[in-house]
């Protein structure tokens, strides 16, 4: 038999043998994960069809052939039918988006947004972000603590104003989602927090080291709007406010230095900046006073989540990101 015919003949044996159950699907993931490893060269893919209603889920497993293009393994474990055959489909056609080893269903990425989408991004991006925390944790078997299981259904039922018992109970009677998926989702929610919360605490340190510049604690006050103010002292910048208006908007108070305005940050205390060019109008402010970063809780803190998005978009760039639209 050929060196491929043996690979082969191994994944048949892998597909037979992981286990068929919704709940174990991360353990069929690094079960997968160690074939591979043990069989460098074919990039080998596990894809999973988790089909709603029912508990048992099914397998494909995707080899890259040594003279070039893909093969599709179906190995349905005793009298089962290859589930892309039951589907009549292409294995795909349920799927939104692969990122890496994760292979998100449009119904999972519509289950994703309406509990954690954010105007801050764009549902693409968020979905993307969403699956390489995915898999971050597809190998993570750690128990979940009580506090953290939690923590994360109460943040996900009060992002969907949903106060209490009964309120969730219609909510998922509307997705179309039980008990058990609810608690599997929640779940899956809380392992990618520990996991962000164990990352940023691993990263602060060394960020803050080489960005303590920007996690300075800066007092400023600045007004924005379609026309130029003109400068003034301090003082007379802070009377100033109160006969703001119209689209113009006055702010003051304590941030840290990288959240300031462009023209602000590094400006000594007590000088006047504006008016410039900032966004779409003009800006005129100042600086009242400014301390130096210190390795305090809050602004590691603040550091470890400045990290945490760095080491988030470097992960991003090195990804495999395929869209599956029809």
């Amino acid at each position: 038999m050929s060196d491929f015919g043996a690979v082969l003949e191994s994944a048949v044996e892998l597909l037979r043998g992981l286990p068929r159950r919704r709940a174990h699907v991360d353990a069929a993931r690094r079960t997968a994960a160690e074939w591979t490893a043990e069989n460098p060269g074919t990039d080998a893919q596990l894809v999973v069809d988790i089909r709603p209603g029912t508990p048992v889920v099914d397998y494909d497993l995707l080899l890259a052939h040594p003279d070039g293009g893909t093969v599709a393994l179906t190995a349905p474990a005793d009298e089962g039918v290859p589930w892309l055959i039951e589907h009549s489909t292409h294995w795909a056609a349920g799927q939104l988006v692969s990122v890496d080893q994760v292979h998100l269903s449009v119904a999972q990425a519509l289950t994703m947004l309406r509990s954690l989408s954010r105007t801050t991004m764009s549902p693409h991006d968020e979905i993307v972000e969403q699956c390489l925390l995915l898999n971050e944790v597809l190998a993570d078997d750690e128990p979940l603590a009580v506090e953290d299981l939690q923590a994360a259904a109460d943040e996900f039922r009060r992002g969907r104003g949903l106060h209490d018992r009964a309120a969730t109970v219609a909510w998922l009677e509307q997705v179309g989602m039980s008990l058990p998926q609810f608690e599997e989702y929640v779940g899956g929610i809380a392992r990618r927090r520990r996991f962000r919360r164990r990352k940023e605490a691993e990263l602060a340190p060394g960020y803050l080291a080489t960005h303590r510049a920007e996690f300075a604690r800066v007092r400023a006050l600045w007004v924005t709007g379609p026309a130029p103010l003109g400068a003034a002292a301090p003082a007379e910048l802070i009377a100033s406010f109160t006969a703001v208006a119209g689209d113009a908007q006055a702010m003051v108070g304590d941030r840290w230095e990288y959240e300031l305005p462009e023209p602000l940050r590094g400006a000594e205390p007590g000088s006047v900046v504006g008016p410039v060019r900032h966004e779409k109008g003009f800006l005129t402010g100042s600086v009242i006073d400014r301390r130096p970063a210190e390795d305090d809780p809050a602004t590691l803190a603040a550091a470890g989540q400045a990290a945490f998005n760095a080491w988030l978009a470097e992960r991003r760039e090195c990804a495999s990101i395929e869209w599956h639209w029809s």
